[in-house]
């Protein structure tokens, strides 16, 4: 048969799509509507690339081009800076204080005027909460006149928080002096373990969307049938069945990429401002990659065709009706576990984990997360069969599901196939969330009971940040703890003296009695008591009492400061020495939440470059924290997709099957029951499907694990509560479908032609 006559019978089904009343436009409408969705979600996943790109070159743009090895020299272009982030409600604010040195200073990027002192150039998102009564705090803050705006080329995003403050106090000894901005080099490389986890993340995005695809193009397929045989009634034969179907899929598949592209461009228009602020991006920025763009328009219409011939491999299509391969024929088991064996193939050169040595590893593993996932969904229909087949007895609602489900199965597989392999991948990214965890989380072991929050300041006024700091409205109480370089006179080992009172030393080791005059070794420091010291490699000589107490350390070497000797201001009273770190402890008012924010003011006002930081147990870096929200993020618009999934899916099941389900009424049965049943046909294969899913996502998340070089660990109580979601979403959805099921089952589905 000729190209042209095969391209003929496809023009010809995408005729019918369009021109077969209302059966043919509802059919049409589920299909577009379907692969609308998951179009809109595979454009939105190719975008990231893009927005990730976009959002590090311009951090990369207006970061200071510093030279540490050949200072740049004072010039009528060069400006000194200084760094003054701080944080406001839990939100961090990118901050730099700027001091020209000529008549014409290199500018930050989007920024057009440079501030003098007592002016500031702001994002339109700070702008705008400093206009707000929530800034009234911050507008506290710096003491400046706002004369600008950022733009965007020197914003991460349009909600970041960002200032740049005038000011003639710096100084070239404490800050740093460029000649222009920007440093190509920090847009460069990216930590293994964080690439695995965006690897891991976007299998997982992408494997339920493929499967929903999958699901959406067989939406209406009853009414496709009754069509196609009314086809072969006059005249034409099965190939030509199977093309004219194919056809009427495409012009849904079609029609679906036309709706998909449309939606991204409406969600990528809005969604920078819906997601969380750390997220947020520009509409500029959301244009997919290329390359995943065209993907994406040559895969979704070629899988919904493929989709749609092998669904007919089980249909025959004759001239006065359709007839289904009898369910006797059961599924079989090993060209199912073929996907699992080469997804566990593509995984095994990590594991034995990934170093900053493994060039494209991301891409097998990639190839592996996706046939492991996608076995999910190969084995679920099998394991469901095989189980149904084996239930037996109950009550009436009960056999009306397990008969259900052992004459049609896949039906129902379909509409939970999607969910199930989502919490496969979602377990497996939790594991791997505890690797990274174990990377980017640092155990001080500190406490709180005394202090609550730390400052960091740049000079060693101490009278004066005492002064400030103890004023701020509540701020109950505020202490200083130093730290001085001492060296071994004999070896010139050097050691770390942390001096402060006895409350504060607390913070640093575990100390059962203390008074001022005490003396104390942290265990496993390099300080041998009675030994001579020189504190900081000066003249001043100090002898280690020989009767100082060793005590056990708090938490981990922090930034290598963590103390080696600890000592009251009593021991060393008397002695000259420089301290080349200095502390503010402060104890905050719990009655007044906005105590940390006066402290951050009484901060600013004496040196705007002081960092504030509450006290934690632990701390996360804001790497971490990105992830955490583009997770929740992503979680919920799959929710969402499947949820959307379910509720079309099922409800096409339904009407499929009005007059049965009438005839059931007709014949007595009550509206509970079969709402019953329904409500049992979808709790079997979802139950099934979450042991399915937590075995595979349990085993993926333990490779995943060993790949990151960390110790295997379940997250027991994550594993519930995204499983728990997924039954949740299920079964409402579920539920959302039963007023479809009082309307089918009148005495109006007993109609017929």
């Amino acid at each position: 048969m000729s190209l042209r006559r095969r391209a003929a019978d496809v023009a010809l089904g995408m005729r019918l799509s369009v021109a077969g009343g209302r059966a043919g436009w509802t059919r049409l409408a589920l299909i577009a509507v379907g692969v609308g969705l998951g179009v809109a979600m595979l454009l939105i996943t190719a975008s990231i690339p893009t927005l990730v790109a976009a959002r590090s070159a311009r951090l990369a743009e207006r970061a200071e081009a510093i030279n540490f090895y050949h200072p740049v020299p004072r010039g009528d272009s060069t400006v000194l800076v200084a760094p003054a982030d701080t944080d406001f409600a839990g939100r961090s604010i990118h901050g730099r204080l700027l001091q020209a040195d000529g008549t014409s200073p290199v500018l930050p990027p989007g920024v057009t005027v440079m501030p003098k002192p007592g002016e500031m150039v702001v994002s339109p998102a700070l702008a705008a909460l400093l206009r707000s009564g929530d800034g009234a705090l911050l507008r506290g803050r710096w003491d400046a006149r706002t004369i600008g705006e950022i733009g965007p080329a020197g914003l991460a995003g349009p909600a970041e928080l960002a200032v740049y403050l005038g000011t003639d106090r710096l100084t070239d000894d404490a800050t740093r002096r460029v000649d222009r901005f920007g440093r190509p080099e920090l847009d460069e490389g990216n930590d293994p373990t964080l690439v695995l986890l965006g690897a891991v993340g976007l299998a997982v995005l992408l494997v339920p969307v493929a499967v929903f695809v999958a699901t959406a193009v067989r939406f209406g397929g009853e009414t496709r049938d009754r069509r196609l045989a009314a086809i072969r009634l006059i005249g034409a034969d099965a190939d030509m069945t199977r093309r004219i179907a194919a056809g009427e899929t495409l012009a849904g598949a079609l029609l679906g990429l036309l709706t998909g592209t449309v939606g991204y461009v409406l969600v990528a228009s809005v969604g920078g401002g819906l997601v969380p602020a750390g997220l947020s991006f520009y509409a500029a920025d959301a244009r997919p990659h290329p390359a995943l763009a065209v993907l994406t328009a040559l895969l979704v219409p070629s899988a919904a065709v493929l989709v749609t011939l092998a669904t007919l491999r089980r249909v025959v299509v004759e001239p006065l009706g359709v007839v289904r391969h009898s369910a006797d024929r059961r599924r079989r088991l090993w060209w199912r576990l073929i996907l699992p064996a080469v997804g566990l193939a593509l995984l095994w050169p990590i594991h034995d984990g990934i170093g900053d040595e493994d060039v494209g590893f991301e891409v097998p593993v990639l190839g592996g997360l996706i046939a492991l996932l996608l076995g999910v969904a190969l084995l679920l229909p099998w394991w469901v069969e095989a189980t149904v087949r084996r239930l037996r007895g109950g009550s009436v609602a009960w056999e009306l599901a397990v008969r259900r489900l052992q004459l049609d199965s896949g039906t129902a597989v379909r509409a939970v196939s999607g969910i199930a392999v989502s919490v496969a991948g979602a377990i497996a990214l939790q594991g791997l969330m505890i690797a990274v965890q174990t990377q980017y989380t640092s155990d001080f072991g500190r406490s709180t009971a005394d202090f609550q929050a730390t400052v960091w300041p740049s000079d060693t006024d101490t009278d004066r940040w005492l002064r400030a700091l103890r004023a701020a409205p509540g701020v109950t109480a505020v202490t200083t703890e130093t730290t001085v370089a001492g060296t071994d006179v004999t070896n010139d080992q050097v050691v770390r003296l942390q001096i402060g009172d006895c409350t504060m030393l607390r913070q640093y080791a575990v100390i059962e009695t203390c008074a001022d005059g005490d003396t104390f070794v942290a265990a496993g420091s390099p300080a041998t008591p009675g030994g001579v010291y020189a504190l900081d490699g000066g003249d001043t000589r100090w002898t280690l009492p020989a009767d100082a107490v060793t005590v056990p350390p708090l938490g981990n070497d922090l930034l290598g400061i963590a103390p080696h000797v600890l000592v009251t201001p009593a021991v060393l009273a008397g002695l000259r020495y420089e301290s080349y770190r200095l502390e503010y402890y402060a104890a905050l008012d719990p009655a007044d939440p906005a105590a940390i924010e006066h402290l951050r003011n009484a901060a600013a006002t004496v040196d705007p470059t002081a960092r504030v930081s509450l006290i934690s147990d632990t701390t996360i870096t804001s790497v971490l924290t990105g992830i955490r929200q583009a997770m929740l993020v992503l979680a919920t618009a799959l929710l969402l997709l499947i949820g959307a999934s379910m509720v079309v899916n099922l409800g096409e099941q339904l009407t499929a099957r009005r007059r049965p389900l009438a005839i059931l009424i007709a014949f007595g049965t009550r509206r509970s029951t079969l709402a019953a049943s329904v409500l049992y046909q979808v709790a079997v294969p979802v139950l099934l499907g979450m042991v399915l899913a937590v075995l595979t996502g349990a085993g993926l998340g333990a490779i995943l694990q060993t790949a990151a070089s960390a110790p295997i660990s379940f997250d027991y109580v994550g594993i519930t509560l995204t499983t728990t979601a997924a039954v949740l979403v299920t079964f409402l959805t579920t539920a959302a479908t039963l007023p479809l099921l009082w309307r089918l089952t009148t005495p109006d589905g007993l109609r017929t032609e």
